[in-house]
């Protein structure tokens, strides 16, 4: 990613940017956001207000953070990438206010296309396959795999979401529809995987 404030990107005037980063073409950042110098965010991105990125964060391209999420150290979110309002990030499994611990911060990754919903947690560590779908107030204590619907505290498996977020169906071949755009899905002893359109 290349490094600098793309000339396209609107910041507004109560954010604060600390320089060096990289904020990419079309990418908004709203009223008093912060995002520390040494970030990475792509194009065509969305902060809401009051959210704050660190300085290893990376965000991709077309990922949309709503209001009050912080990104902090070691959390990786991949393109189109959907944040909801309050949805927390953690990167430290045994916090201590007296004991500093920032050595052993753990990598969180966010794949591409999935959804966070409203209020959710994200533990430390955990791995977040492409297209998941994590309900809004779960707890994820453990990765999520591709098209994986979480739900829960601790968040566990509710089902398979489609790329275009609608829930999928799977008949007894192990078969399923997409209802929102036709697109056909297969469900296998590892998860969902998508079909090829013929």
């Amino acid at each position: 990613m290349a490094r600098g404030i793309h000339p396209s990107a609107s910041i507004h005037p109560t954010a604060v940017v600390d320089e060096p980063v990289s904020i990419g073409a079309r990418t908004r950042i709203w009223h008093f956001c912060h995002v520390m110098s040494g970030a990475e965010i792509g194009d065509d991105c969305s902060l809401g207000q009051n959210c704050f990125v660190a300085s290893t964060a990376i965000i991709g391209h077309r990922v949309k953070i709503q209001n009050n999420v912080s990104v902090y150290d070691g959390v990786v979110l991949e393109d189109e990438v959907f944040c909801g309002p309050s949805l927390v990030f953690t990167n430290v499994n045994n916090p201590r206010s007296a004991v500093s611990r920032k050595t052993e911060y753990q990598q969180t990754l966010v794949g591409h296309g999935a959804t966070l919903g409203a209020n959710a947690t994200i533990t430390p560590g955990a791995s977040l396959g492409e297209h998941c779908f994590v309900a809004a107030g779960a707890v994820v204590c453990q990765d999520v795999r591709a098209y994986e619907l979480v739900a829960g505290v601790p968040a566990v498996h509710k089902g398979w979401m489609s790329r275009h977020g609608n829930r999928l169906e799977f008949d007894a071949s192990g078969f399923a529809i997409c209802p929102g755009t036709g697109e056909r899905y297969r469900l296998t002893e590892d998860g969902v995987v998508p079909l090829q359109s013929d």
